[in-house]
């Protein structure tokens, strides 16, 4: 049975992914090598999957959103674009798939100043939030084992390149249950000389 509080809209948990996304042919690249995958390989969910790079997933009430955005534009105004590079594929032994990041630096320190507001991303210590130490673009996981040594002795050989301007982090959210996402904001990285003091400011 559920609370009063569970049923009040402002205590509603969503479930948030931060990522980069790519520009749109860029995406269309990814999203037609994933096909192939899937294709090939008898995996829908490669084709499912989002073309995008995780920066972080988190769960959190509906009503903590104002104060996660706030805290997120913090970030935002302080960080600078970058270029992200793309190359050929790497592997997760032996379930996972994807596109190398070669340009791994800025994204892992994007990644450090998120996780520095890791308290704001979660309702309780049941609901932690997920930050990738090694960010890479996702082809296909939760692979089964004869699609991931078929897959990665087709792709270890297979090359692939690209590279997008990185001046912006997308904020999607779902409610349980739901499986599509929607954006909520799209989040400009303004290289302003911002401290960390000011950050608090906005509801940090």
């Amino acid at each position: 049975m559920q609370t009063l509080t569970q049923t009040m809209p402002g205590y509603r948990l969503n479930d948030y992914l931060l990522v980069l996304t790519p520009h749109e042919e860029l995406r269309n690249r990814i999203q037609q090598v994933k096909k192939e995958f899937s294709e090939k390989y008898d995996c829908a969910q490669a084709l499912w999957g989002k073309t995008h790079l995780l920066l972080a997933r988190f769960t959190q009430y509906e009503m903590m959103e104002e104060r996660v955005l706030n805290r997120l534009r913090a970030v935002g105004m302080g960080f600078r674009p970058f270029k992200a590079e793309l190359k050929d594929f790497g592997s997760y032994p032996t379930h996972t798939l994807f596109i190398n990041l070669i340009t791994l630096e800025p994204v892992r320190e994007l990644v450090r100043e998120i996780r520095e507001s890791q308290r704001i991303l979660r309702p309780d210590n049941e609901h932690k939030p997920w930050f990738p130490d090694d960010p890479q673009l996702t082809i296909a996981g939760k692979l089964l084992p004869w699609q991931y040594e078929k897959g990665w002795l087709e792709y270890s050989h297979r090359h692939f390149t690209g590279r997008f301007l990185a001046d912006s982090m997308l904020l999607l959210k779902r409610r349980p249950g739901m499986k599509s996402w929607q954006i909520v904001e799209r989040i400009a990285f303004q290289n302003l000389p911002v401290g960390t003091k000011q950050g608090e400011l906005f509801g940090g």
